[in-house]
C-alpha cells in the first residue's frame, strides 16, 4: 500500500501533543500497556456474544521484550487485533479512540466495562522515545494481518503482513542517544520492570517479561549462572479493589510500608468506596511519625492517582488540602481519563469533585478517631496538630469551621490536651471568655507570674505551637466566647477598689516610669501591677502582637519589623516597688541599674532573648558584691 498522511492532523499538532500533553517520557510504556489491556478486554467481551471467537481468558497476557543490538522494545498482546480499516481509523487519525468507539457500541447493560484508553492519543506518546514504530496486527474477525509503520510526522503506511496469531505486536525503534537524553536506558531490564511496577502494576492481565536471574548451577553448587526466565512483573489486583473482609490490617500495613518506604506501620488506615458525583476507591494512611522533610519546602504532598488501576500521577497534590498534607495513599477512579497531562489534570472537574469528597472523608475519620479512640488521636495530634491549626489560619480562615473541632490545646486544669468544645463545656456560668497564654513550653508558661491570679479561678489554655495564636486570631471566638490573652497588659481580674488604688499609684509615679522607659528603649510602657501576687516583675504585651508572635515574624525574615509592644509590670505590693521609689529620689545611677536588671528578669521569664546578657550579668554581680 502507498504512503498515507495522518487524517485531520499536521506536524504542528503532533509536536504539540508529544511535547505538551505528555511531560514525562517514561509514560510511553504505560500508554502502550493500557492499549494492550484494552485489546484483551475487547476480545474477551466479543467472545461472550460471538461463538466464532474462542478465548481462553487464563491465557490472555501482555508480553514485553527488548533487543539492545537492534535498539527495539516490543509490546505484544493476544487481544482483539485490528483490520486494515481499523488501523486507518484508529492509528491514522490522531485523537480518535477505538476504545471510546467500542465502549459506546456496547449495549446499555454492559457500559460499566472498564476500558482504559478514552482519548486515543496515548499510542503516539511512544514517538517521544521512538524514531519509528511498527504495529503488526491480526484481527480475530479477519484472516489477514497488517503491518502499520510510521516515523511520525511524515505519515504512515499499511501493508499486508505474515502474522499468524490474533493480537498486536508493537515495535519501537528507539531514537539515538543525545547529550540530553539517553534513550538506551529503556533497553535495561531493571528500568523496564521499574516502569511496569510504577505505572501498570495493577493492570488486570499478567504483564510478562523475560528476565535474567542469578541462580545456583545445578551441575556445580559452588557456582552461579545466569538463567533467563519468563516472569510476571505486575501484581494485577490492587489491594484497594479487594473486598475488605478479605484484607487484614497486616496487609494494609505491609502495603503502606512497602509503597511509602516507612519502617513503621501507619497510625491509622482509611478506606473508601464512593459512587455518585465522584466515583472512586481510596486507600489512605496517617503515618505515626512525620517524614523527615515534612516541615520543609522540599516536602511534596499528594495522593497517588490511578485510572482503573493505571497510575496517572505519583503525587497528585490537587487531591489534598494543605492541612491534610500528611495523608498518604492512593485514589483510583474511572472518572479520571488516563491520557491526560498534569496541566489538564489541575483543571479537571472530576479531580475537583474527588478532592472535595476525599477532604470530607479524612475529616470525618479524624472526628471519629477523636470521639472513639482519644489516645490514638492525641498521638496523631502531637505529630500533625500544627498542620490542622495552620489550616484554621491559612487563607484568611476560610476553612476554620471545618477544623475548629479537631484542634486541641494543653489545659492547665486538666494537664492534658483538650478541644475548644471541652473547654467551653467545662466553663462556669460567670466565665465569659476563653483564657490562654503562649510560651515556649508548658512548664515555662505555667510559671509565668501573670497566671497566678487566673489559675485559682479558671482554666487556661497553654499555647506552645508557633501557629497557635494565629489560629485563635482567625477563629476570633468559639461558641460566642472570645479568646483572651492573660499575658495582655489590660487583662485584670481585680476588684473595682483594687483597680482604683492601682490607677492612683501609677499616676503618682508617671515621671519615674518615663525615666525608666528611657533606660529601656524596647519597652513601650512601665507600670505598677496588682496581679502578680508574690512575683516582683512580669512582662506583658499591649495590642494584638504577642511575644511569641513576634518571634514567629522575626524567624520569617520579613522586611518590615513586627514587634510586640512590651509592658514592664512591677508588683505594687512587693518591696521592690518602694526600693525603686527610694532609688529614684536618692540615687539615679543605681536606679538605672535596677531598672535594667528588673526588665531582664521579666524578659527571661517571658522567653525574650536579651540583647545585652554580659552587661546584665555584670550589673547583678556588682549589686551582689556590695
Amino acid at each position: 500500500m502507498s504512503k498515507k498522511m495522518f487524517k485531520s492532523e499536521s506536524k504542528k499538532l503532533l509536536n504539540l501533543m508529544i511535547n505538551s500533553i505528555y511531560t514525562n517520557r517514561d509514560i510511553f510504556l504505560r500508554e502502550l500497556i493500557s492499549n494492550a489491556s484494552d485489546a484483551l478486554d475487547k476480545v474477551y467481551l466479543e467472545s461472550l456474544t460471538d461463538k466464532k471467537i474462542k478465548v481462553d481468558k487464563d491465557k490472555l497476557a501482555i508480553n514485553i521484550g527488548y533487543d539492545k543490538e537492534k535498539r527495539t522494545i516490543t509490546i505484544t498482546d493476544n487481544g482483539i487485533g485490528m483490520t486494515d480499516k481499523e488501523l486507518d481509523d484508529n492509528l491514522g487519525t490522531i485523537a480518535k479512540s477505538g476504545s471510546e468507539a467500542f465502549k459506546e457500541s456496547l449495549d446499555k447493560g454492559s457500559k460499566n466495562i472498564d476500558i482504559i484508553g478514552q482519548f486515543g492519543v496515548g499510542f503516539y506518546s511512544a514517538f517521544m522515545v521512538a524514531k519509528k514504530i511498527t504495529v503488526d496486527t491480526k484481527s480475530v474477525k479477519s484472516d489477514k494481518s497488517y503491518l502499520w509503520e510510521s516515523s511520525g510526522i511524515d505519515g504512515y503506511s499499511v501493508n499486508v503482513s505474515n502474522k499468524k496469531d490474533n493480537g498486536t505486536e508493537i515495535t519501537l525503534y528507539l531514537k539515538d542517544d543525545t547529550d540530553e537524553v539517553k534513550y538506551s536506558d529503556y533497553l535495561d531490564e531493571n528500568k523496564l520492570k521499574e516502569l511496569i511496577k510504577k505505572y501498570s502494576d495493577y493492570i488486570r492481565y499478567p504483564i510478562k517479561m523475560e528476565v535474567t536471574k542469578h541462580v545456583e548451577d545445578p551441575k556445580n553448587k559452588d557456582k552461579f549462572i545466569d538463567k533467563n526466565e519468563i516472569e510476571t512483573i505486575n501484581t494485577m489486583i490492587p489491594l484497594w479493589k479487594k473486598d475488605k473482609k478479605d484484607v487484614k490490617q497486616e496487609d494494609y500495613d505491609n502495603f503502606y510500608m512497602d509503597r511509602f518506604n516507612d519502617y513503621e506501620a501507619p497510625l491509622y488506615t482509611i478506606t473508601s468506596n464512593v459512587e455518585g458525583d465522584a466515583t472512586y476507591k481510596a486507600l489512605m494512611f496517617i503515618p505515626k511519625k512525620a517524614p523527615y522533610d515534612f516541615y520543609t519546602k522540599d516536602y511534596e504532598k499528594g495522593l497517588a492517582l490511578y485510572s482503573s488501576g493505571v497510575m496517572i500521577m505519583d503525587k497528585c497534590s490537587d487531591l489534598l488540602p494543605d492541612y491534610f498534607s500528611f495523608v498518604k495513599g492512593v485514589i483510583d477512579s474511572e472518572d479520571v481519563p488516563l491520557n491526560i497531562s498534569r496541566e489538564t489534570l489541575q483543571k479537571s472537574y472530576s479531580v475537583r469533585v474527588i478532592a472535595k469528597s476525599v477532604e470530607s472523608k479524612i475529616r470525618k475519620e479524624l472526628e471519629s478517631m477523636l470521639k472513639n479512640d482519644r489516645e490514638k488521636y492525641k498521638e496523631f495530634f502531637k505529630v500533625f496538630g500544627a498542620n490542622l491549626k495552620y489550616g484554621v489560619y491559612d487563607k484568611f480562615g476560610t476553612n476554620k469551621d471545618k477544623l475548629k473541632d479537631l484542634i486541641m490545646f494543653y489545659s492547665a486544669k486538666k494537664q492534658d490536651l483538650i478541644t475548644l468544645k471541652e473547654y467551653v463545656d467545662a466553663m462556669s456560668k460567670e466565665q465569659d471568655s476563653i483564657y490562654y497564654a503562649s510560651g515556649e513550653t508548658v512548664d515555662k508558661i505555667d510559671k509565668m507570674p501573670q497566671l497566678d491570679q487566673v489559675k485559682d479561678k479558671y482554666d487556661i489554655l497553654y499555647l506552645t505551637d508557633y501557629v497557635d495564636e494565629f489560629a485563635l486570631t482567625a477563629l476570633q471566638e468559639y461558641e460566642g466566647k472570645k479568646f483572651v490573652n492573660v499575658l495582655s497588659d489590660n487583662f485584670d481580674l481585680s476588684s473595682k477598689e483594687e483597680k482604683e488604688k492601682n490607677d492612683k499609684m501609677n499616676k503618682d509615679s508617671e515621671k519615674m516610669f518615663e525615666d525608666m522607659k528611657k533606660v529601656l528603649p524596647g519597652v513601650s510602657e512601665v507600670r505598677f501591677s496588682n496581679k502578680l501576687k508574690d512575683h516582683p516583675v512580669a512582662l506583658s504585651v499591649k495590642g494584638d502582637i504577642s511575644i511569641e508572635m513576634e518571634k514567629v515574624f522575626k524567624s520569617m525574615g520579613t522586611d518590615m519589623p513586627i514587634n510586640a509592644e512590651k509592658v514592664l509590670e512591677i508588683n505594687e505590693n512587693h518591696k521592690i516597688a518602694e526600693k525603686l521609689k527610694d532609688l529614684y529620689k536618692n540615687d539615679k545611677d543605681e536606679f538605672n541599674k535596677y531598672t535594667k536588671i528588673l526588665y531582664s528578669e521579666a524578659a527571661l521569664m517571658a522567653g525574650v532573648t536579651l540583647d545585652n546578657p554580659t552587661e546584665i550579668s555584670d550589673l547583678i554581680v556588682d549589686l551582689l558584691a556590695k
